[in-house]
């Protein structure tokens, strides 16, 4: 069991490192390649098929909350963030992580693959087509925010994302400016992040079929390898989009992405 840990830490580092470089580059959550990977990478490394996906989704979101961590303390020294807007967002994108681990529970395992299919499949259309949703319309009031921050907890929990590919259309089409509606995102997205992992964990605890060095359905080494390369190679991402064409790369991923749900979408 430590040769397969020891080989999923390995795969993990070189997993963490493309995470980091496409997510400097294109600006993407990273759970949209580590779940898919993990979904891959996890039975080769002796995990029982039926606890997959949730060690794949909570392990992604453990691992959001250190890289959205880190880039909203970067949007924040940037001023970046408009604290006003968290805090409409936080209760509900709180109680929506929670939830989408709670659903991610009580769902059948063989049904956990398909909803995440869906959610990237459509995500990746609307990476494709590069929506850009912008207006004037003012924030709704609390209950409708709260509401709203809901949604995008709920969905991006059972995706192990940070749902900054929600959050900043939703801001942009409130008459946000681009700007701050990252910094918000990321923000938002840590949070999400802190809130489906603690829901993963606490579902996870007493579970005897878990691996070792597990903390809930939190697989340590799989995350200590994305973690500790992608945050360092998204500064070389970042450094790289004005050599490369983004737009055109992100198209190409967003065809990848569509292969990946569909393919997990089929089984």
């Amino acid at each position: 069991m430590i040769d397969h840990a020891l080989w999923l830490f390995a795969m993990c580092l070189v997993l963490g490192s493309g995470v980091g470089l496409l997510a400097g580059m294109l600006g993407i959550g990273g759970g949209l390649v580590v779940v898919p990977a993990l979904v891959w990478l996890l039975p080769r490394a002796g995990i029982d098929s039926e606890l997959v996906m949730h060690i794949a989704l909570a392990t992604s979101l453990a691992s959001i909350v250190l890289t959205s961590g880190s880039s909203a303390r970067n949007h924040i020294k940037l001023g970046n963030v408009d604290f006003s807007i968290v805090k409409s967002l936080a209760p509900g994108v709180i109680i929506g992580g929670l939830g989408g681990s709670i659903i991610a529970e009580l769902v059948p395992t063989e049904l956990l693959p398909k909803i995440f299919a869906v959610i990237v499949l459509l995500l990746a259309l609307q990476m494709l087509v590069s929506m850009r949703i912008s207006g004037q319309r003012p924030l709704p009031g609390p209950v409708k925010t709260v509401c709203s921050g809901g949604v995008i907890g709920v969905v991006s929990s059972l995706a192990g994302i940070g749902g900054g590919s929600l959050t900043v259309p939703y801001l942009s089409w409130h008459g946000v400016e681009m700007r701050r509606a990252i910094g918000c995102a990321s923000l938002s997205g840590a949070l999400i992040a802190v809130a489906g992992m603690v829901g993963f964990i606490t579902a996870g605890v007493g579970d005897e079929a878990l691996p070792a060095m597990s903390i809930g359905y939190v697989y340590l080494p799989a995350l200590v390898g994305i973690v500790m390369t992608s945050m360092v190679t998204t500064r070389y991402g970042a450094a790289l989009v004005s050599r490369l064409p983004t737009m055109t790369l992100k198209k190409i991923f967003a065809v990848f992405l569509l292969v990946i749900s569909t393919k997990m979408f089929l089984g």
